[in-house]
């Protein structure tokens, strides 16, 4: 079967050009699309047909794979691929959006014949390039074995959440994933401020935790970050990690819940932005932390 997929592509930033590279490799047709085509292009070295349209780019395929900024530009995207949709298509929706725009990408699904899974995918730019990404999935059982191949391409395991993908438990459980990751994003640039203004090496608190409870990997990737400079390119940019904070407020509000640390770090993301930040790591959330420009 994987001889004969085809995945039409709709995005080509960090994630899904990983994704469509992983595609080309494990032999699956791959044809993608970008807004600025330019950063869709080099993906042709890998084996992929770059289209001019979203429409060019989904004609004939089984499989459409969208993997944008947001919610407003899944829909404006998916809008403009109607042309090339082929009826019986699945619709394989992996941009990180608020459980309301899910309904919205079901009716847009269901009006144009498409099968929808629901299916954003936890990972940063490392383990997608590897093809180990973790795809959080919800849609029917028996049109699974069409979008598996495109799975296993891009990830090691696939986590399914129910058979309705309309009701959205895969981006869900993404923003209550992603309330985890941003927290401890957060809590790892503020101790690396805290220290410094303390006056305490960070090797010391590395030390302190290491082997025990409190210590994880997580925590020790990105403060190496921060203290080796390597902010860019991002693994996962500041900008797309304050969007997902935003989400994950108001997803929350919606259910009558106050996370407070949540509206703090979304906080956090504004300020770093602000100074400058948005393309870099969403590690340089450490730069909230201070009101003057750090220098490295």
């Amino acid at each position: 079967m994987t001889d004969t997929v085809t995945v039409g592509l709709l995005g080509t930033g960090i994630m899904g050009a990983a994704m469509a590279r992983n595609l080309a490799r494990a032999g699956l047709g791959v044809r993608v699309w970008n807004r600025t085509r330019a950063k869709a292009e080099p993906l042709a070295a890998d084996g992929a047909y770059v289209a001019d349209t979203p429409a060019e780019a989904v004609r004939g395929a089984d499989v459409v794979l969208t993997v944008l900024h947001d919610g407003d530009a899944v829909v404006e995207v998916m809008r403009q691929a109607v042309p090339g949709l082929r009826r019986g298509a699945a619709w394989v929706q992996s941009t990180t959006a608020g459980p309301e725009a899910v309904g919205e990408f079901a009716e847009l699904a269901h009006a144009h014949g498409l099968v929808f899974f629901d299916a954003p995918v936890l990972g940063t730019r490392e383990p997608a390039e590897a093809g180990k990404l973790v795809v959080l999935a919800a849609g029917p059982v028996g049109a699974r074995r069409a979008v598996t191949p495109v799975f296993d391409a891009v990830g090691t395991r696939t986590v399914w959440t129910g058979e309705d993908a309309a009701e959205g438990s895969a981006t869900r459980l993404k923003l209550v994933t992603n309330s985890w990751v941003l927290a401890v994003t957060h809590a790892t640039g503020e101790v690396l401020a805290l220290a410094e203004s303390l006056g305490v090496a960070p090797q010391g608190f590395f030390d302190t935790v290491a082997d025990g409870p409190l210590d994880m990997g997580y925590l020790r990737a990105k403060a190496a970050l921060v203290l080796e400079d390597r902010l860019t390119p991002p693994s996962f940019a500041l900008a797309t990690a304050a969007k997902d904070a935003d989400l994950i407020v108001r997803a929350a509000r919606r259910g009558g819940v106050r996370l407070d640390l949540a509206e703090a770090g979304a906080e956090r993301f504004r300020r770093a932005a602000a100074q400058g930040h948005a393309g870099e790591d969403m590690a340089a959330s450490y730069h909230a932390s201070f009101d003057e420009p750090r220098t490295s």
